[in-house]
């Protein structure tokens, strides 16, 4: 009975100490939500105007951008402290994120691929025979070929195109990626939108060509295990 009485007692103080708390935090934001519908300059009285701050504010291209600056930076910053942790600079600073970001999508790939092969394959060269590195390298590894080239395809459309990571890991003009050649037609106060058409240009023609090529391989390896039998 003395733990429970104990125990009310240490409820009975917290009730009123998270009343307080939640009131100094909630008040601050109710003001600011109630002003977001007013019109105020800091001088005189707030007049109600209802969702036109908000409005305005949909409508500014700058809130966008700012909004998508702020997303890749926050999915960047930890791929960048730890680079500066391991004390990566310039091209290798590059190499570990692509690793990441391609790896999910490659074995996803690979492994519907592999599931749909028929075991039966599988027993029949252990029958004959082979052991578990000529399964691997003469069975299974030739009829990986269409997967296999369309991870290899799409992993170098994605390295070819990429830009937020070169961005932000590579600092010297001399590591610059393809796809950060249009910044060099952008000064502080002054735009060349020309050259940066012209090497939007030469940046995708090359990839056009590149998948016009082997798109006969990208088809084959996303719809290959799309229907196992």
């Amino acid at each position: 009975m003395h733990w429970l009485s104990k125990k009310k007692y240490k409820i009975g103080l917290m009730i009123p100490t998270l009343l307080v708390y939640s009131i100094f935090i909630m008040l601050p934001i109710v003001v600011a939500v109630r002003y977001s519908f007013t019109k105020y300059s800091g001088i005189g009285q707030a007049k109600f105007i209802g969702l036109k701050n908000y409005v305005r504010l949909f409508q500014d291209e700058i809130f966008w951008i700012s909004l998508k600056n702020t997303m890749v930076m926050f999915l960047l910053f930890p791929v960048y402290k730890i680079n500066v942790f391991f004390g990566l600079r310039g091209k290798l600073a590059l190499i570990f994120p692509y690793i990441a970001t391609s790896i999910s999508f490659n074995t996803l790939l690979l492994v519907g691929y592999l599931k749909s092969l028929p075991a039966e394959i599988d027993e029949a060269a252990i029958i004959d025979g082979c052991n578990i590195w000529d399964l691997m390298v003469r069975v299974i590894l030739p009829m990986t070929k269409p997967v296999i080239a369309t991870v290899v395809i799409f992993n170098v459309l994605y390295i070819w195109n990429e830009f937020p990571f070169a961005s932000v890991m590579l600092r010297d003009v001399s590591d610059y990626t393809l796809s950060m050649g249009a910044s060099f037609f952008k000064g502080t106060y002054t735009v060349d939108y020309g050259g940066i058409v012209a090497s939007s240009v030469m940046i995708i023609i090359p990839e056009l060509i590149f998948y016009g090529i082997f798109q006969k391989n990208i088809v084959e390896g996303m719809t290959a295990g799309a229907v196992k039998g």
